[in-house]
C-alpha cells in the first residue's frame, strides 16, 4: 500500500501550477485596442444631421377606442402611429386611420412628455387627419415643407416614425416610383402617391417622408406586403396634396369633396358587364354635369360612359374620383365620354359636393 502523503504532495503541486497558469492568463487577457477611424462620409454626416434636426418634430401618437364585442359587451382597444408638427400653433398631422374612432389621443414629442390631443379635422378620402395639442410646448418646430411635384425616381428619401412602438426610427431609401394610386376606400383613391423602398412598418403610419434636404415630401401611410411587414414597397401621400388638404382640415374640420353632380353605377356591376369607365345612373338637376348635358342610363340606352379626364384614361370609379381630385375644386375638367358608340369631349366644372 502506498502512503497517502506520497499521493498528496504531487496533487498539491499540480494544483499550485494550475492556479499560477490561470492567474497568468487572467492577467494577460486585456481588451483589444480600438482602431481609430476617419471622419464620417459626407452622406453619413448629412443623414445624421437630417435626423437630429427633424426627429424633434416627429410625434408618437397613441389612441384608445371602444370596440363593440356584442350587444352588451365592449372593450377598449389601443392603437399607435406616427405624426409630425405642422405649425407652431400645435397642429400635428397624421393618417386618418391612426385616429379614426379614437375616444382619446395622446401625443409624445421629443422631450418624452406626453400631451393630450384633440382631433380637429379628418379627411378619410385622403387618409389625413389633424390633431391639436391641448398644451403647446415651447420651441415647437414644424418640419420644412417641400414640393412633391418635381420629385425624381432614384432620389434619396428618409422616413422617421415609430414602427412597432420603437420611437423615432430612421430608415432611408429612394423614390422607387411616382404617380401610384393609393386606395382609401371602395370608391376613393389618392392619385400621385409616392412609392419608396425606405422601410415602412406598422406604426410608421402618419410619419414624415423627407428629401435629402430634410423637407417634407410625403406622409407615409401604407405598405403592400402579404405579411404586413416591410418588403420594400411603401407608399406615401404626396406633400402637394397634404399642403392642400391640411389647411382645410384646420380651418373647417373637413376637406373638399370634388365632384360634378352625378350618381355613378356600382363599380363591381360595371366591371362584370365588361365596361371600362364610369357609367352614369343619375345626373343631379342644376349640377355641372347637367349643365354640360351629360346623360344617365335610360330604359333602353346606356347613356354616357366617362372614359377619360383631361386625357387620362378612367378604368373605374376610384380612378375617376382621383382624377377629379387632381383637377381640384372650382377648376374645369375635360371629360371624354362615349354615347351610342361615339366619343366626344365635354368640359365640366368640378365643385365641392360637401358644400
Amino acid at each position: 500500500m502506498i502512503p497517502s502523503r506520497t499521493l498528496y504532495l504531487p496533487v498539491l503541486s499540480l494544483l499550485v501550477i494550475a492556479f499560477v497558469i490561470a492567474c497568468t492568463q487572467k492577467a494577460t487577457a486585456q481588451p483589444r485596442a480600438v482602431a481609430p477611424r476617419g471622419s464620417l462620409s459626407s452622406e453619413e454626416q448629412a443623414a445624421v444631421r437630417l435626423f437630429e434636426v427633424a426627429a424633434p418634430s416627429v410625434a408618437y401618437i397613441t389612441t384608445e377606442r371602444v370596440e363593440r364585442l356584442g350587444a352588451f359587451q365592449a372593450a377598449v382597444a389601443q392603437g399607435a402611429g406616427s405624426g409630425f408638427v405642422w405649425d407652431a400653433a400645435g397642429h400635428i398631422v397624421t393618417n386618418n386611420h391612426v385616429v379614426e374612432g379614437a375616444r382619446s389621443v395622446k401625443v409624445q414629442l421629443d422631450a418624452g412628455r406626453t400631451y393630450t390631443g384633440k382631433v380637429v379635422g379628418r379627411a378619410p378620402d385622403y387618409d389625413l387627419a389633424v390633431v391639436k395639442l391641448a398644451e403647446i410646448p415651447s420651441g415647437l418646430k414644424p418640419i420644412p415643407l417641400g414640393a412633391s411635384g418635381d420629385l425624381k425616381i432614384g432620389q434619396r428619401v428618409y422616413a422617421i416614425g415609430n414602427p412597432f412602438g420603437l420611437t423615432r426610427t430612421l430608415t432611408s431609401g429612394i423614390v422607387s416610383a411616382l404617380d401610384r394610386h393609393l386606395p382609401t376606400s371602395d370608391i376613393r383613391e389618392i392619385a400621385g402617391a409616392i412609392q419608396t423602398d425606405a422601410a415602412i412598418n406598422p406604426g410608421n403610419s402618419g410619419g414624415p417622408l423627407l428629401d435629402s434636404a430634410g423637407r417634407l415630401i410625403g406622409v407615409t401611410t401604407a405598405i403592400r406586403s402579404p405579411s404586413g411587414g416591410s418588403t420594400g414597397v411603401g407608399l406615401a401621400i404626396p406633400s402637394d396634396l397634404v399642403n392642400r388638404i391640411v389647411p382645410q382640415l384646420i380651418a373647417n374640420g373637413r376637406a373638399p369633396q370634388p365632384g360634378i353632380g352625378i350618381q355613378p353605377a356600382d363599380p363591381e356591376q360595371v366591371a362584370q358587364a365588361g365596361i371600362q369607365g364610369v357609367v352614369i345612373v343619375k345626373v343631379n338637376p342644376g349640377s355641372p354635369a347637367a349643365v354640360a348635358g351629360l346623360k344617365p342610363v335610360g330604359d333602353k340606352t346606356l347613356g354616357d360612359v366617362i372614359v377619360a379626364v383631361n386625357g387620362r384614361p378612367i378604368e373605374a370609379l376610384p380612378t375617376f374620383a382621383a382624377e377629379l381630385d387632381r383637377v381640384g375644386v372650382d377648376n374645369t375638367a375635360e371629360l371624354t365620354v362615349i354615347r351610342d358608340g361615339k366619343e366626344r369631349r365635354v368640359k365640366v366644372k368640378v365643385v365641392d359636393l360637401g358644400r
